[in-house]
Parts: C-alpha cells; sequence; structure tokens
C-alpha cells in the first residue's frame, strides 16, 4: 500500500489585498527586483522577513528597497544576518535579522529581529564610496567594483584610531595617534564579487532615490509603488540601532 504526499494548501490571503498575501511586490523596476523577489532570492527565511518588514511599514507603500545577506564564520558556526532597507515618502524602515543555533546538532534555532522607522526627514547624510578597478582605463560603461553606503540620523560618530607616524620608516619615535571621525548609523559594504553587479546598481539607485526624498527633490523614485500587507500595528519601532556591517 502507497501513501500519497498531503495536497498543498492554500496560502491564506490578506482580506483587500486580490487574494495575494503581499499583492504588489511583484513588480519589476529599475533596482532589478520587486522587494519580495529580492527576499526570496536572499532565501533567508523570507516569509518571516517578509511579515516582519510589513509589520513595520505599517501599511506605508515602498518607494525604494535594499536588502542586503551577510554570512560569518565562527569557528564551527555558521551566522547569517540580514538588513532590509525600505524606503516609503517619509521614512527609512531598517529591518535587521540573525540566526543563532541553541544547540551544537542545529535543530534548535532562533531568529532575533530588530526594526527602527526614521524619518526621513531626520537623515543627516547619505555617503557613498565606490571601489572602480583599474581607474587608468576608466570608460563610463565600466560598472563599479564596491560599495559602500553609510547613512547617518542620530548624530552617532565612529571613531577610527591608529598610531601614528612621521613618514620614516626608521623611526622609533612614539608620535601618538591619530583617527578620522565618521558619522554613521549604519553602512553596508556591496561588492560585484561576492553580491553581483546588480546588487551594486541597486544599492546606487537606492541611495539616489534616499536622497531625493530627503532633499525634497523632485526627481523620479527608481522603484514603482508596491506594498506588502497592511497589519495592524500598536506601539512604536524598536529602539535605534547603531551597527556598522562589513565583510
Amino acid at each position: 500500500m502507497t501513501s500519497q504526499p498531503p495536497a498543498p494548501q492554500p496560502r491564506a490571503s490578506v482580506p483587500g489585498r486580490n487574494g495575494s498575501p503581499h499583492h504588489g511586490l511583484h513588480d519589476h523596476s529599475a533596482q532589478g527586483q520587486s522587494l519580495e523577489g529580492a527576499l526570496q532570492q536572499a532565501g533567508f527565511y523570507p516569509r518571516l522577513v517578509a511579515d516582519v518588514v510589513a509589520d513595520a511599514l505599517d501599511g506605508r507603500d515602498c518607494v525604494a528597497h535594499l536588502v542586503h545577506l551577510e554570512t560569518h564564520f565562527d569557528r564551527a558556526e555558521v551566522r547569517r544576518h540580514i538588513t532590509v532597507l525600505v524606503l516609503t515618502e517619509d521614512m527609512l524602515v531598517i529591518t535587521h535579522v540573525d540566526d543563532q543555533q541553541l544547540d551544537e546538532a542545529g535543530e534548535q534555532i532562533v531568529a532575533q529581529v530588530s526594526t527602527e522607522s526614521v524619518p526621513v526627514t531626520q537623515i543627516r547624510s547619505v555617503v557613498l564610496s565606490y571601489v572602480y578597478a583599474q581607474p587608468q582605463d576608466y570608460k563610463p560603461s565600466d560598472p563599479v567594483r564596491e560599495l559602500t553606503l553609510s547613512i547617518a540620523w542620530s548624530g552617532g560618530q565612529r571613531l577610527d584610531m591608529g598610531p601614528a607616524s612621521c613618514g620614516d620608516p626608521q623611526c622609533e619615535a612614539d608620535h601618538g595617534y591619530s583617527g578620522t571621525i565618521a558619522q554613521e548609523d549604519i553602512v553596508l559594504r556591496i561588492s560585484a564579487e561576492a553580491d553581483g553587479l546588480q546588487a551594486v546598481q541597486d544599492a546606487k539607485l537606492f541611495a539616489r532615490a534616499l536622497r531625493a526624498v530627503n532633499t525634497g527633490s523632485t526627481a523620479p523614485a527608481p522603484h514603482g509603488t508596491s506594498t506588502l500587507p497592511q497589519r495592524p500595528r500598536p506601539g512604536v519601532f524598536g529602539n535605534r540601532l547603531s551597527r556598522g556591517h562589513q565583510r
């Protein structure tokens, strides 16, 4: 006697969303993918992350988005972290999700979620740093090899310090310390080698849309209107996060 696999159950729909739990997220744009498509491609608990982002958006429409997945190796454990930036007309919504194993077998896993909502009027700066290969042979069609996006809104600063030197390789005197101060609340590094050329281009388009909304520019945003399901949202967003993500 052979057993038949259970028939797949249809996913529950959200009232008022044309029967689709994520209606409006399948639209493609200049960013290359919809928000839902980007979450699916990242493959990091896409249903959970989509639900968390929908809750944080509180019914607002997505103007532009950026999804960035990082993987870190801690001894024998692999840790992953996803950062989702969603820009609306008046807010920048930041979502962080980490997972962690509670046992050696990896059977017990928990996901830690943090969300933050920042009014675009409070954003102090948007900094883009580029890396180009072979600049002596640069052509306008050359892609960016690596991009770092830094966003500051709280006035928090990062101080990088190191031993100062006088330039003489034989000098052993103590010249104290020198350093640089950078204003940033979140830093994302996207490279063509690790994330793909489209990911770098998406980050550029997201930063452009963020600048346009922040400065009140009338420049068109790169992302078509897309929404996640509306959900009742009592209370406020999570506490301010201040983390820099580097590979």
